[in-house]
């Protein structure tokens, strides 16, 4: 983009709280600039200059790191937006309309349109679409939606060339799958990397298709073959973690990071429920009766039901009062890390995934491969390798086929070979 917009703290700008307010800044030119309140505010030695992000281990008195990153870069987005569209539409200067309209509350861009504009731009589409959505799936879905017009903004910016219904021809789909595979910017927590893996490539092609049928179901543009857009995935190569390796997380002494404590025990409920992230974080006290849990999942909509393991009971019960503390997926992510770290699990583990044509392989310690998705996978492997039916099993983890709950499942030949060896000790003899 030709107007860069980035977010900063304002060098020595120290309130007498300890604290900065993060601005967005706009340079029209060398001479004009202007600095917009983003209104967020934090130590400005939580902020990482380089990726105009905020450090994970903000204390909690400051906000949440997460939820106020997600605020910051919706503002970004926001104010790029608003600038092209200044330039497109040839305001006189694009930098007195972004001052003018960022602070209002309203939809300026909706509100400039005509009604035939609006009919024709992807993006109002993508939100009247998104809004049809709202009461039939879940946020997590929405999320991802939002995700897909992001990343067709980002892919406007890059080739410089407006995305219109007109766009979406074979050629628009190779170009966007290469730029999503290797060029679209990716803020992690201490770098910038680029590209997304074969599955967050194939979601965003899976939900930009059903956006345009659904367009196209409702008359709003004419029939285009879509035949072209493939959505690509592939078997994710994943760990799990053994009871044995669950026992030491179990019974790690945290007394000097207390602060890891919650989150490990999370980890260790989700590790004994087989449970989604979103629902092992969230049960509530109505959903626990006669020593089973009635947890209405978040994803499928469907009630499981669960015996409640002892340990399970210690964590839920008798130490939360089942009330599990709250804390968002990508701060568990972070943290989980450094309590599996303290237990001691670091072998080395080595993974391979694709990215493109190409075979990509990383070789991290094991504890660095641990996040919220873990707990389900371990428990699925863990319960088979133990012997229980996969039906069983099946009717928690939501799999539809045993073909693909024994793709989920992480057991190698060894432990294969093990278990069959159990099954056969068990029986009587010739």
């Amino acid at each position: 983009m030709g107007q860069p917009i980035k977010l900063i703290i304002k060098k020595g700008a120290v309130r007498k709280d300890g604290t900065s307010l993060i601005f967005l800044q706009y340079c029209h030119s060398a001479e004009q600039r202007t600095l917009l309140s983003t209104d967020v505010q934090i130590p400005p030695n939580y902020w990482n200059k380089k990726t105009g992000r905020i450090a994970e281990n903000l204390p909690p008195k400051y906000g949440n790191a997460n939820e106020l990153q997600v605020d910051l870069t919706a503002k970004l987005r926001k104010a790029e937006d608003m600038v092209e569209y200044a330039v497109k539409k040839r305001h006189t200067c694009p930098m007195q309309f972004l001052k003018e309209n960022f602070l209002l509350k309203t939809n300026w861009k909706l509100e400039q349109m005509s009604d035939a504009e609006k009919s024709l731009d992807v993006y109002s589409n993508i939100e009247d679409y998104i809004k049809s959505k709202q009461t039939t799936v879940k946020r997590c879905t929405i999320n991802v939606i939002n995700a897909m017009k992001a990343h067709l903004k980002s892919f406007e910016h890059y080739r410089k060339e407006p995305i219109t219904f007109d766009s979406f021809d074979v050629r628009f789909y190779e170009d966007f799958v290469r730029y999503l595979t290797y060029d679209i910017p990716q803020l992690r927590r201490t770098e910038v990397i680029n590209g997304l893996k074969v599955n967050s490539v194939g979601k965003t092609i899976k939900h930009l298709k059903s956006f345009l049928k659904d367009r196209m179901s409702k008359k709003i543009i004419p029939f285009m073959d879509l035949s072209a857009y493939k959505v690509m995935e592939e078997e994710v190569d994943a760990v799990y973690l053994t009871w044995q390796e669950l026992s030491l997380i179990y019974h790690l002494d945290l007394s000097d990071n207390s602060n890891l404590e919650k989150y490990r025990d999370l980890f260790v409920l989700g590790c004994l429920t087989g449970f989604r992230f979103s629902d092992y974080s969230d049960i509530k006290p109505e959903e626990v009766r006669g020593g089973m849990l009635y947890v209405n999942q978040a994803k499928t909509l469907s009630t499981v039901v669960v015996p409640l393991r002892s340990d399970a009971k210690i964590i839920l019960i008798d130490k939360y009062n089942m009330q599990m503390p709250q804390v968002s997926n990508s701060n568990f992510n972070y943290y989980i890390k450094e309590v599996v770290r303290l237990a001691g699990i670091d072998e080395l583990i080595k993974i391979t995934h694709k990215r493109g044509n190409k075979i990509i392989e990383e070789t991290r310690p094991k504890y660095n491969w641990i996040m919220s998705h873990t707990c389900r996978r371990s428990f699925c492997t863990n319960e088979f390798l133990d012997g229980t039916p996969a039906n069983l099993i099946m009717a928690i983890s939501g799999h539809k086929t045993e073909k693909a709950f024994r793709r989920y499942i992480k057991a190698d030949q060894v432990q294969k070979a093990h278990m069959i060896k159990k099954l056969w000790d068990s029986r009587p003899g010739l």
